[in-house]
């Protein structure tokens, strides 16, 4: 029976191609981790930086993913082999690291985070490419391959928490470097992947995902893109300004705790199918909107003290802000855009989240952070949480009467 020609073998990836790929992963992201989450103490605190600077930092770090699809999809997939590239974009970029840590104002520090991130930019989709390419079964294989990615997040705000670093001060960003270093010259080591269309002609519209335009037609998908959009403008408050509110609030450790934020989302993510399956989608999608202005109002009233506990609360609600709003939302596109369409409907969803949203979100951010700062260069950080909770609450609402799934056959237009 098992020799049958007719019965299609199972392809099961090799356990040591499995390790190589996990252990690109965890150090891609470590490194990420590694001076992303300390940036803006780091601008505040040692480079006197004001917010609306802090803004500019984070604004273009998700600029540059919006322009890496030039380079990747009209450089990398055409001409080099995807392992070299990662290798040479990190050894290039572990000496940018080194030098932003030299840096002794904002006038240095930005030029090279703008060199740096059009390097690190394209290999978030590159180390994506290669584990898809390597794996029997990507669809099975890949989820837990990416999620060493989080694991590496998680170790990154552990040792920089746990080991004795000053997370105002540029030792993360020579921490990012050391790892940068690491898997630059790991990546030459990585199984061969090479230019998936070398012999295709470049189609601009599937590189800026142009050709999934059309779906603005379907209502669900169209208001799906503008509500989450919309979300990641107050969202970014977050990530900008998190570790430096709590460093102001004078918790210690900041970047270790933060990182229950990434523990929670693992858990969530485990638990979102049965939630999906259990609950639908709106609700899920409502219910990770409502955690962020949840969020948002703890740590509008919270403090270093006694309500250290609403900041804590604050982190671990992660998991379902991320999780239901951001992951929900690529399985919902995945089902909803037709299968020659997938890539480029993700790709959409990405560049108006992560890219628009987030480079829109960080000026924001950096401007009402600018209106609450004090003279000691601290904030008032009530007031630009509370602001946050209600962009959350009004897209919240605006989205509840006007979101219709429409992944279902019977609700299709």
């Amino acid at each position: 029976m098992l020799n049958d020609p007719l019965i299609k073998p199972l392809r099961f990836m090799k356990a040591n191609v499995r390790v190589q790929l996990s252990l690109m992963m965890f150090l891609q992201y470590f490194i990420w981790s590694s001076w992303y989450v300390t940036m803006s103490t780091f601008l505040s605190k040692s480079l006197n930086c004001t917010d609306v600077q802090i803004g500019s930092a984070y604004g273009f770090t998700a600029f540059a993913f919006i322009i890496s699809p030039i380079f990747t999809g009209l450089i990398a997939d055409k001409f080099f082999d995807s392992e070299k590239i990662i290798g040479v974009l990190h050894l290039v970029g572990a000496a940018l690291l080194y030098l932003m840590s030299l840096s002794d104002g904002f006038s240095t520090f930005f030029p090279l985070l703008i060199c740096y991130m059009l390097l690190y930019a394209p290999t978030i989709a590159l180390t994506s490419s290669v584990a898809m390419q390597q794996s029997a079964n990507p669809d099975k294989d890949f989820p837990s391959i990416r999620v060493l990615g989080t694991i590496g997040w998680i170790v990154a705000g552990l040792i920089i928490g746990f080991g004795g670093l000053d997370e105002a001060s540029s030792q993360p960003f020579l921490l990012a470097a050391i790892a940068s270093v690491v898997l630059g010259l790991y990546s030459f080591a990585l199984p061969n992947t090479p230019p998936k269309d070398k012999n295709e002609k470049v189609d601009i519209k599937k590189v800026f995902a142009l050709d999934a335009i059309g779906m603005l037609k379907k209502r669900s998908f169209r208001t799906l893109i503008i509500a989450i959009f919309l979300i990641y403008i107050p969202m970014t408050f977050y990530f900008q300004f998190g570790h430096l509110f709590m460093t102001e609030l004078s918790i210690e450790r900041v970047a270790a705790k933060q990182t229950i934020g990434q523990v929670s989302e693992i858990g969530f993510m485990l638990a979102l199918p049965f939630f999906l399956r259990k609950f639908g989608l709106k609700l899920i999608l409502l219910v990770g909107m409502g955690a962020w202005v949840l969020r948002y109002v703890l740590f509008g009233y919270a403090d270093g003290g006694d309500n250290l506990w609403m900041v804590i609360g604050g982190i671990a609600l992660h998991g379902i802000c991320y999780d239901f709003l951001f992951i929900s939302t690529q399985i919902y596109v995945d089902k909803l855009a037709p299968k020659n369409l997938r890539s480029s409907a993700q790709a959409l969803m990405a560049t108006a989240t992560y890219g628009i949203g987030m480079f829109v979100g960080a000026y924001a951010a950096g401007l009402v952070g600018q209106q609450f700062s004090l003279v000691n260069n601290t904030h008032e950080w009530k007031p630009i949480w509370l602001i946050a909770a209600t962009g959350v609450l009004l897209i919240l609402i605006w989205f509840s009467f006007f979101f219709k799934d429409e992944s279902s056959p019977q609700n299709n237009e």
